[in-house]
């Protein structure tokens, strides 16, 4: 493995480990819905449609406030090939967030609302000294989006809406060790270190609720090619001999957020039933390569390209809710996502693999306005093992050949306010 490979694994740009879906796409919008395995795009449930449907937003009958936040606890271990020390991930927690506040009169056609969310956001530490030290030993990412939408109901059974996703805050910082040792005996260490241009997108959706037991939707979102332009290189430990060699202090990337499309249908058999079932379609065929541009030759070139020749993958999801009292509703729902990154492709900071999520959820009302939300979603991915054979043969032994094992617990919890 070259020193010039081991730049390649910056792929962790903007990603990271996502908790309910499939690459680095993060589905955890809506405490309500984490509970019913992430449908909304065929219900109207509340404000947190603005993300899975801007459409259905104009349906939602109250106006309100609601603000959310989950905690992903990680579990990962490693084994390497041939290997007969088990690595486990140093336990690490994350809290994604979101707001979604929606106004408009009450017996208007229109709803207008902010959103605000935590799509991609990582923390990962492998154990000191596993095998794959030289192509990630940890990273720490953060993004938050803002998505003003505006919705309108055309009649009482047909809604439209769109809004503008807005890259607001992006950050970054990567840590690897080098596989060179100074006078001192330590190995040398690269850090990256850099925020994301803010860049703005769009979604928009259709719904359509022909009867009062039935309704459906679709909706969509835009790519977005989020850059580091200036991002921060850092490197630590290097030898007298090795440092005329990676004179480097700045670096460019970019990597795509994949446009989405939904669809989704709403079956409310009774009052106090509802079911949700969805298909979500990412374009992940987008990401195709990982190309850096530093500011100095490193290692005798200015420019590395690293392969992920993504696939588009469908991810799957059913879930339901059921009133029980005027005050308390309970949910469950489950999802499969097939994970877009094919076999001899996969990277330490998004060990991916076809996952299984299963959901839990439940809310109580304290009077005519305020609720607490919470949920729980239980997600497991499959084992997944890529040998030296196979990264020889795709040309990607930039990664470390052996057989991953992921598991993530992400309970949730939200306060909501109606007026």
């Amino acid at each position: 493995m070259t020193f010039k490979s081991l730049l390649l694994v910056g792929g962790a740009l903007l990603t990271g480990t996502a908790a309910s879906a499939g690459g680095y796409q993060v589905t955890l919008a809506g405490i309500k819905n984490n509970g019913m395995g992430g449908v909304g795009v065929g219900l109207s449930l509340d404000q947190a449609a603005m993300f899975y449907n801007p459409g259905a937003l104009a349906m939602v009958k109250e106006r309100g406030v609601q603000l959310g936040a989950n905690a992903t606890l990680a579990r990962q271990a490693f084994r390497a090939e041939n290997g007969s020390v088990q690595r486990e991930l140093q336990n690490n927690t994350t809290t994604p967030f979101s707001l979604f506040a929606g106004f408009g009169p009450a017996e208007g056609k229109f709803r207008a609302g902010i959103a605000i969310y935590t799509p991609f956001g990582n923390k990962l530490q492998y154990a000191d000294g596993w095998e794959g030290r030289f192509a990630l030993t940890q990273i720490d990412l953060k993004a938050i989006y803002v998505q003003p939408t505006f919705s309108y109901a055309i009649s009482d059974k047909l809604s439209i809406g769109a809004g503008l996703t807005y890259l607001a805050l992006g950050s970054v910082n990567l840590q690897r060790d080098v596989p060179a040792q100074n006078a001192d005996g330590q190995f040398a260490s690269i850090e990256l270190d850099g925020d994301a241009e803010r860049k703005f997108g769009f979604n928009a959706g259709v719904f359509f609720k022909p009867s009062e037991k039935l309704s459906v939707g679709i909706s969509y979102r835009s790519k977005i090619d989020a850059q580091v332009k200036d991002g921060d290189v850092t490197f630590r430990n290097l030898s007298a001999t090795a440092t005329p060699g990676f004179q480097a202090t700045k670096f460019a990337a970019t990597l795509p957020l994949p446009a989405t499309t939904s669809i989704g249908i709403g079956v409310m058999p009774t009052e106090k039933l509802t079911i949700g079932l969805d298909v979500n379609f990412v374009e992940w065929s987008a990401y195709e390569n990982l190309t850096f541009d530093f500011n100095a030759p490193v290692n005798g070139s200015p420019t590395s390209v690293s392969k992920r020749y993504y696939e588009d993958a469908l991810t799957f999801r059913i879930g339901g809710q059921y009133q029980i009292t005027s005050g308390l509703t309970v949910r469950a729902g489950g999802a499969y996502d097939n994970s877009p990154v094919k076999d001899g492709y996969i990277t330490p900071e998004t060990p991916d693999s076809d996952r299984v999520t299963g959901t839990l959820g439940a809310s109580y009302k304290f009077g005519e306005k305020f609720g607490v939300d919470l949920s729980t979603q239980f997600v497991n991915l499959k084992k997944r093992t890529q040998t030296q054979a196979e990264l020889l043969s795709n040309g990607t032994t930039d990664r470390v050949a052996g057989t991953y094992k992921t598991s993530v617990v992400v309970p949730g919890i939200g306060l909501n306010y109606t007026f």
